[in-house]
């Protein structure tokens, strides 16, 4: 189930609404929160927009949103795409109600006020079958998430001690289409190369004798 959400302006990390847990989850939690601040400095412009990072009994997903993140997180055994669900009703009702204000803002906590609206959306994602009949996004989801929470998940592990970065997969397909580009360019080349040795020798032949037609009746 979803355990805790944090809300953080991702341009510089600054908290702008967090769940409010009871005494025993911060305790239980106080370890992956650190990981999850974290998460939010290794975050740049070309970071994934959505990620599942495992750490031990718990996954931390984030999605960002128009420069917010929203990071929850959940029990391994929760299902991904209604975590994904979870977030993405966060940041539409987030973006409704104080979108316009999140790159003016300067103190912590300046939404406090949306714990109310993510407390309610977390009760109805505590259990998994509810929510999965009650999610008007899940369907339209499934499709669009499919590969990117096969391909985007991540280790803690790695994060801390080889400091992989939150953007690899976004580096690694701009190489992909660039290397793909140079493919396609030498596989024309070489195809046009072909085309040249196979035809030059009939255009050879061709003109030998419209020279010699024209030097013998003209």
């Amino acid at each position: 189930m979803v355990r805790s959400t944090m809300i953080v302006r991702a341009s510089d990390a600054l908290p702008l609404a967090a769940s409010v847990d009871d005494e025993d989850t911060e305790q239980r939690l106080q370890e992956h929160k650190q990981q999850a601040k974290l998460i939010f400095r290794r975050i740049t412009p070309s970071s994934e927009p959505r990620c599942s990072i495992e750490s031990g009994p718990y996954t931390l997903h984030y999605y960002i949103s128009s420069n917010v993140v929203y990071l929850t997180i959940a029990e391994k055994s929760y299902p991904r795409k209604l975590a994904f669900s979870y977030l993405d009703e966060l940041a539409k009702e987030f973006s409704v109600s104080y979108g316009p204000k999140v790159d003016s803002v300067r103190k912590p906590y300046a939404f406090v006020g949306f714990d109310t609206f993510m407390s309610k959306t977390t009760r109805l994602y505590q259990d998994t079958r509810a929510a999965s009949a009650n999610s008007s996004n899940l369907d339209k989801l499934n499709d669009e998430l499919q590969d990117v929470t096969r391909i985007m998940t991540k280790n803690m592990e790695e994060l801390l001690w080889r400091g992989d970065s939150l953007d690899r997969m976004s580096h690694l397909s701009t190489s992909l289409r660039s290397e793909s580009e140079k493919y396609r360019k030498a596989a024309r080349n070489i195809n046009i190369n072909a085309m040249i040795r196979q035809y030059a020798p009939i255009g050879a032949i061709a003109l030998l004798f419209i020279i010699f037609i024209w030097w013998r009746f003209l």
